[in-house]
Order: C-alpha cells, then sequence, then structure tokens
C-alpha cells in the first residue's frame, strides 16, 4: 500500500467521523451550541460556564469576543479593555440570528464536531500535497486531490451557513450532499491509487444496477433529512418527554422513506445474484448486504423505540457508507477492466 494509498483511507475515515459526529450534533440539537463559525462565542476554546459570556469590567476582550446580555448577543467592534461601566460603541449586536442561549453540552457538542472537521480538512490538504508527485504520472489522482481540496473548503463555507442560518433545512441538507460528493471524489481518489488487478470483469447490467442503488440511496438520504425535520419539530413540540407523540400523524414523506427501502433492498439482492451468476465472490458485495441489514435493524429501533441516543447517526452513517463502498466498487472494476484492454 503506498503513501498516497493510505492517506487517502485516512481521509475516508475521517471524513465518515464528521458525517457521525453532525449526525450527534443534530440528535441532541447541539447545533447552535456556538453562535459563530469559525470560533465559538469568539473564544478558540468555547466557554465552560455561562458567566464567561457575562459583561465583565476591567477586562481585556479581544475582537469578535460575543457576550451574552439581555438574551442578546453582543460583539466586541474591537480588542479593548472595558472601563468600570458598559460602554455600547465598544460592542454591535449580532445580527446573523437571534440565537442567544448557552449550554455547555451543546457548546462543546459543536465544537468537537468542529475540531473533527478541522482535521479532516489537514488531511485532505496532506491528500493534495502527496498527489502533487503523480501529477505528471498519473495527472487524475492530482486532479481528483485538488478537487476533494475545494470540496472541503466548499463544505467548511457551507458550515458557516447552516450556523448562520440557525439550522434551516435546506442548508443541513445541502450540507450533508456535500460531504457526499466530497466522499466520491476521495473514493476516486483510492481507486486511482489501488495497485490491485481485478479478476473479474463486471458486467454493464452489474455497474448500471449499482449506479440505480447508489442513486436510490441518495433519495433516501434526502427524504431522510425530512423526516429527521418532523421528529425534531415533535422533540421540540412535546419537550424531549412524551415520545409516543412524537410519531403522531406521520407525513408522507415519512411512509414514503420507510417503504421505499424496498427498493435499496431488492435492487442489492438482484446485484448480489448476479455476482454470483459470473463466480465473482466480492467482500464489498457482502459488506454491501451487511450494512444493509444493519441499516433495516436501525431504521425498526428508530421507529419502535423513539430515536434512542446515537441509532440516528448510525443509521445515517450506514447509508454514506454504503454509497462510498458502491462507488468504490464500481471505479475499481472498471478501472481495472480498462487497464486490462489497455
Amino acid at each position: 500500500m503506498n503513501s498516497l494509498h493510505r492517506t487517502a483511507i485516512i481521509s475516508i475515515i475521517i471524513v465518515y467521523l464528521v458525517i457521525f459526529a453532525g449526525g450527534i450534533v443534530r440528535m441532541t440539537g447541539s447545533g447552535m451550541g456556538c453562535p459563530d463559525w469559525p470560533k465559538c462565542f469568539g473564544f478558540l476554546i468555547p466557554p465552560t460556564d455561562r458567566s464567561q459570556l457575562n459583561w465583565k469590567s476591567n477586562f481585556d476582550y479581544n475582537k469578535n469576543q460575543i457576550i451574552i446580555i439581555d438574551e442578546k448577543l453582543f460583539y466586541a467592534n474591537n480588542s479593548f479593555k472595558s472601563k468600570d461601566k458598559f460602554e455600547s460603541l465598544n460592542w454591535s449586536k449580532y445580527t446573523k440570528h437571534d440565537y442567544s442561549k448557552f449550554n455547555v453540552y451543546h457548546t462543546w457538542i459543536e465544537y468537537i464536531n468542529r475540531l473533527i472537521g478541522a482535521l479532516a480538512g489537514l488531511s485532505v490538504l496532506i491528500l493534495f500535497l502527496s498527489s502533487l508527485k503523480f501529477i505528471k504520472t498519473k495527472k487524475i489522482i492530482t486532479g481528483l486531490s485538488f478537487l476533494a481540496l475545494i470540496a472541503i473548503l466548499f463544505q467548511a463555507w457551507l458550515g458557516k451557513t447552516v450556523v448562520d442560518s440557525n439550522l434551516t433545512a435546506n442548508t443541513i441538507t445541502v450540507h450533508m450532499l456535500m460531504a457526499i460528493v466530497l466522499l466520491l471524489l476521495l473514493f476516486s481518489i483510492l481507486a486511482f491509487s489501488n495497485i490491485k488487478k481485478m479478476r473479474f470483469k463486471i458486467s454493464k447490467n452489474i455497474s448500471l444496477l449499482v449506479l440505480l442503488s447508489i442513486g436510490l440511496l441518495l433519495i433516501q438520504i434526502i427524504t431522510g433529512t425530512e423526516v429527521r425535520k418532523f421528529i425534531d419539530i415533535k422533540m421540540e413540540i412535546f419537550n424531549y418527554v412524551d415520545k409516543e407523540k412524537w410519531m403522531e400523524n406521520i407525513t408522507s414523506t415519512f411512509s414514503f422513506h420507510r417503504s421505499f427501502s424496498w427498493s435499496i433492498i431488492i435492487v442489492n439482492s438482484i446485484i448480489y445474484y448476479r455476482a454470483l451468476q459470473i463466480g465473482l465472490k466480492s467482500r464489498l458485495i457482502n459488506t454491501v448486504n451487511f450494512l444493509i441489514f444493519l441499516q433495516i435493524i436501525t431504521g425498526i429501533i428508530m421507529y419502535y423505540f423513539y430515536f434512542p441516543f446515537t441509532s440516528q447517526p448510525v443509521h445515517l452513517l450506514i447509508s454514506t457508507l454504503i454509497i462510498g463502498i458502491q462507488f468504490y466498487f464500481l471505479l475499481l472494476y472498471n478501472i481495472s477492466n480498462n487497464a486490462t484492454k489497455t
């Protein structure tokens, strides 16, 4: 295994950690734990107590540091030392949104999510730098690595947009889809840096079925974000207590999301059967089928046990894992077949 291949694997693992952490953030309602971006209440290391966000006399404030006054956010216009009395000229009201609560658990859950995101950015940067040595021999690897770097920078900007919008559903969905685009780029790099040659040539029918499965999974993820929005609203209405009422009056999107999973099961059963017909015993296909089974189990757990802790993040993580593995499978066999022809 060459160093680029290893770095691509590490980058993929970290991006999946970001997706899982993002699921934890949403499930715990911690998305606004840090009301600003990229800092948290204007701090590099966020506060651990509400008192740290009170105005203080004779205190050194940094530019953009945030305080809470009368349940409203204010940020320092410049770095300065406060006097005995509050001077409004040194402060401006934070107007990007009006969320001004402080919950130490929410703040640190969101902060850890951002730290993992920063680690993912660093990993992708290292991957791009490593790819430069292939700029003459395998330009596609360098090109894909550059696109992955652009994608993660764009993803960081989307993260800021999500916070500034006070977690609107559309921005969260776009943020999630961009993470999948990043994963597909990273899996592409992984496939092109793979030195193994596949013994089997997969048929065009299997390739189309795998593409269909990926498309169906993307639909599931998009409808899943709408389901999550529905549950989030119900949780807030019933104060996270009356769990039985969360599932009352479910929407058509909820029913569609649940029933649509059968299409994924059927398509992947056909893929498995077609692979057996040509004698292809692929660990990737077996892994996908096992993950689909786990996906069904987590779905059942969420529905009948009222979304226990980590069930939703695991459910989302499995979906993105299936997409990544299937895309890698598709590229790996097709790249190998084309190389053999050449």
